[in-house]
């Protein structure tokens, strides 16, 4: 049965501002030769768990990571993106709705992978006020993906991982990684462009999974 909900952000709750996605840009930009899911464990280990001082000091660390000698037009093109990105990001229309309609039953609680620089999202869109517990990569300083991550969220929620449901867009850091502390999980498909045994296109649609 289950009684706690985790909610990834980006992705899931919000919309990127730029298609295709900031990650794949930026490894376009960069012209990193490499997949797509080994980049971007690679980028996020360096942007998204440290309080950098700027996005230029940001993104010379995931050049040096990449080992890219980035001219300055490129590191401007970079922040450009990312900006961008952050000012035109938006709430799904649906999910004010579902949340405040789940938060009447179940625990609740936030995660994200996600950098220093994009944190004030969560109250730009004002969601902190649905959830119990909010867990942000930077404030951490461990991905989703890493072991240990759910162990303070679980301990505080007073729940074992089968009484907790994982809610998100990513196949790799949001479903596997939840599976792997033996929580059940639902894939978040807005396009319905993958395959998965437990997947909505709507959020509206979660509950027929809880």
């Amino acid at each position: 049965m289950v009684k706690a909900i985790i909610f990834d952000f980006q992705g899931t709750l919000i919309e990127n501002g730029v298609y295709p996605s900031p990650l794949r840009q930026v490894k376009n930009i960069l012209r990193i030769d490499a997949p797509f899911s080994d980049f971007v464990m690679r980028f996020e280990r360096v942007m998204v768990l440290e309080q950098h001082v700027s996005l230029t000091d940001a993104f010379m660390k995931v050049c040096d990571e990449f080992h890219v000698r980035p001219r300055d037009f490129i590191l401007e093109k970079l922040i450009g993106l990312w900006n961008k990105n952050k000012l035109l990001s938006k709430l799904y229309p649906d999910t004010a709705p579902v949340l405040a309609d789940l938060k009447q039953e179940y625990k609740l609680v936030l995660v994200a992978n996600i950098d220093c620089f994009n944190k004030d999202l969560v109250d730009r869109f004002k969601v902190r006020e649905y959830f119990d517990i909010i867990q942000l990569s930077c404030d951490v300083g461990m991905l989703k993906s890493d072991e240990g991550f759910y162990d303070g969220i679980l301990k505080e929620l007073g729940l074992d991982a089968e009484e907790v449901l994982m809610v998100g867009d990513s196949l790799e850091s949001d479903i596997a990684a939840s599976k792997n502390v033996g929580m059940s999980s639902v894939l978040v498909d807005r396009h319905d462009k993958r395959e998965y045994d437990q997947k909505i296109v709507l959020l509206a649609d979660l509950r027929k999974y809880l």
